[in-house]
């Protein structure tokens, strides 16, 4: 019988509880301060809006070289009852390996039963399984060394949302681009736009990384790649990942359904080379005042 979303709740808790104690060391188990916290006294109490899906990484290292891997868990209210959200990285995997490695592991997931918490499963299946792409890495980066011309893709992905304005929702926005070296920008307000660009393995991470199940209105509008011989730097339209927040129309204060001034908007697209998406992310075409 399916649990409750509460049931599932107290699971979550007894298993990063377990995991804590089985993984003490510092930097092993990284999660947000306020996650556990804010589950807890969700738990205590008498119900009210759920806490966010918990979310932490787990330090996983392999082989005799002790090569470190990192296992980024995300839990939907309903886990165990339904799948985690899970992706391993390295910086010692080459981007093929690391998506051969996690189409391993939801395959490897995708057959095990529901209602089980399977968290160290999961991290002892990287342990196991690992290794062999690591080595591949290595190998792929000492041949691709030896080539005279590396062709590089710059993908750049145009997210668009109702609205953008829980402070942890854009803390993870900003943290995530970070964590990737994405470029780019969050538009915060109503609506909400978000412009990310970079390697597309990173870029498909943060996509995947940002949404919640209970995150309405949000889809990816457009994506851009661009392949160069060079660096894929040189394509990027943005030095950094920017926060947008311009004065909203009519005097609304900090209330959570103000609309942005979509002309500046327009304008900083404009001064981007993105004038074009503005239609593509909006349905209509963009014009600037002769003011």
């Amino acid at each position: 019988m399916a649990g409750t979303v509460r049931e599932c709740l107290e699971l979550q808790l007894l298993e990063v509880e377990m995991l804590f104690a089985m993984f003490p060391g510092k930097g092993e188990i990284t999660v947000d301060e306020d996650a556990v916290p804010r589950l807890q006294r969700y738990l205590r109490g008498a119900g009210g809006a759920l806490p966010p899906q918990l979310a932490y990484s787990i330090a996983v290292e392999v082989g005799e070289a002790k090569v470190k891997v990192e296992l980024q868990v995300q839990l939907p209210h309903m886990y165990p009852q339904v799948a985690p959200q899970l992706f391993v990285r390295s910086d010692a995997l080459h981007r093929q390996q690391q998506l051969q490695l996690n189409t391993g592991l939801a395959s490897h997931f995708s057959s095990l039963d529901s209602g089980e918490l399977c968290i160290y499963e999961a991290v002892q299946w990287v342990k196991d399984n690992c290794l062999p792409y690591l080595e591949k890495s290595k190998i792929s980066s000492e041949s691709v060394s030896k080539e005279v011309l590396v062709k590089e893709t710059l993908h750049r992905m145009w997210i668009y949302s109702h609205h953008i304005y829980r402070p942890e929702l854009r803390k993870k926005i900003f943290d995530c681009a970070k964590k990737l070296s994405l470029t780019g920008f969050c538009l915060t307000g109503k609506p909400g736009v978000i412009c990310v660009e970079g390697h597309r393995e990173d870029c498909e991470e943060f996509w995947c990384a940002i949404r919640y199940p209970n995150w309405k209105h949000i889809s990816c509008k457009h994506v851009e790649n661009i392949e160069t011989d060079g660096s894929i730097d040189s394509l990027r339209l943005f030095n950094a990942f920017e926060d947008l927040q311009f004065q909203a129309h009519g005097d609304y204060g900090l209330r959570n359904d103000y609309h942005m001034d979509l002309g500046h908007f327009l304008k900083f697209l404009k001064q981007h080379q993105s004038g074009h998406i503005f239609q593509i992310l909006f349905g209509v075409e963009g014009k600037l005042s002769d003011k």
